[in-house]
């Protein structure tokens, strides 16, 4: 009975072991640790990948010495604990094998604490905003972080859905005052801009400061991300016509792809108050009411699908 006890508690141990950790890649896991005081450490079990079971070996984590033989039972809990483990032998203390642990906060129910960027105000909380300027298929992937920090590395790909893959750009980095905010140029793979999407693009965002684990997804049809370029604003004529062109970034043809436009007015009489705006479908508007002085822009957006209206043009004189 007592060696029936003792393989059952061997097994529950060992599932316990396991789930502490998920692989990242190889020789790189994370640890899913509760951010609280009271939660005991993860113990996790490395193995020593020496061909040569009886080779004496050690291990290490940076300059500490963490333990000898061929088992390590790690104890992780903060970031501290996480990093490299490596195995060394004893004799000519060559490198053996190693194991690099990450650290992912999580709360009493089991979901991931994510600190590390910094939401969007629009849409609301949103960590990883996707962009599109047409149908072709390319799109933008944009993130931020309070500052910029070199030790931050960013993985952006997609989890493959039926109508093909996605592949993106390395991440660039543009610093501003507060924050820093990253973009990819993504495409999807043999996309058709004539054909309707049955299955969303799922977007996948790992993310790793040092030791810290975080990711981020972001799902959409790429109808939800359009948001058009500003149209090119041409002139005002006397009689207060103002005419524009479609964005050069826009799908053709236009019959099959239409925009809608909103032109605005500021008036140079402060006294005014709020600009007048006028909806348009044609690439011309008459505004009879538009003083010599006065500030006009265009913006546009999908006519037949409600996507979101691009910036304002530049001024149209």
């Amino acid at each position: 009975m007592s060696h029936l006890l003792f393989a059952l508690l061997s097994l529950f141990s060992l599932a316990a072991l396991l789930e502490a950790q998920w692989k990242l890649r190889e020789n790189v896991y994370v640890i899913e640790s509760e951010w609280n005081d009271e939660t005991p450490a993860k113990r996790v079990e490395l193995t020593c990948d020496a061909s040569d079971e009886a080779l004496p070996v050690y291990w290490k984590k940076g300059t500490e010495l963490k333990g000898t033989g061929k088992t390590l039972i790690a104890e992780v809990k903060e970031f501290p604990d996480a990093g490299n483990y490596t195995c060394l032998t004893a004799n000519t203390h060559e490198i053996v094998s190693y194991n690099f642990f990450l650290i992912t906060k999580i709360d009493s129910n089991g979901q991931m604490i994510r600190s590390i960027l910094k939401s969007f105000k629009e849409p609301n909380r949103t960590f990883l905003k996707c962009e599109a300027k047409n149908y072709s298929g390319i799109f933008k992937c944009s993130w931020m972080t309070e500052n910029e920090s070199p030790n931050v590395k960013f993985t952006i790909r997609s989890l493959k859905g039926s109508q093909g893959d996605v592949t993106c750009s390395s991440p660039v980095a543009h610093a501003d005052k507060s924050v820093t905010e990253y973009s990819a140029q993504c495409q999807k793979e043999n996309y058709c801009p004539f054909a309707e999407e049955h299955q969303p693009t799922e977007m996948f965002l790992e993310v790793i400061d040092e030791v810290e684990y975080e990711n981020y997804t972001s799902s959409f049809f790429i109808r939800d991300i359009i948001k058009p370029d500003p149209p090119q604003c041409l002139s005002v004529a006397t009689n207060g016509t103002v005419t524009w062109t479609y964005p050069r970034t826009w799908s053709t043809p236009k019959s099959y792809f239409p925009l809608t436009f909103r032109v605005k007015v500021e008036s140079a009489e402060k006294h005014k108050g709020e600009p007048e705006v006028y909806t348009a479908e044609e690439q011309s508007v008459q505004i009879p009411t538009a003083g010599p002085k006065d500030k006009i822009s265009v913006q546009a957006r999908d006519r037949y699908y409600n996507s979101s209206w691009s910036e304002w043009s530049s001024l149209c004189r």
